[in-house]
């Protein structure tokens, strides 16, 4: 079977995914790469992306780990607290 070349238009279009991935990745908010992609919708971007976002049960943890100063070995059960 012979494989087809990709077409300019594609390239940039799989371009444009892999930069909204790697925005998604590096913790980019919907609504800033709903902007940065062009889209009036950030709806519309969610719906395109919202597979490639991060797992959120981890991120949400460290977000209230890191607000409460928590020692990271205390925080995923691995050390104790002193003088507790």
């Amino acid at each position: 079977m012979a494989r087809r070349a990709a077409q300019p238009a594609q390239g940039l279009h799989q371009l444009r995914h892999y930069y909204a991935s790697v925005m998604l990745t590096g913790g980019v908010a919907i609504r800033e790469l709903a902007e940065y992609l062009g889209h009036v919708d950030p709806a519309f971007t969610l719906r395109v992306y919202a597979h490639m976002q991060p797992g959120s049960h981890e991120r949400a943890r460290r977000a209230i780990d890191d607000r409460l100063f928590r020692p990271r070995s205390v925080a995923d059960g691995t050390g104790t607290v002193q003088g507790a």
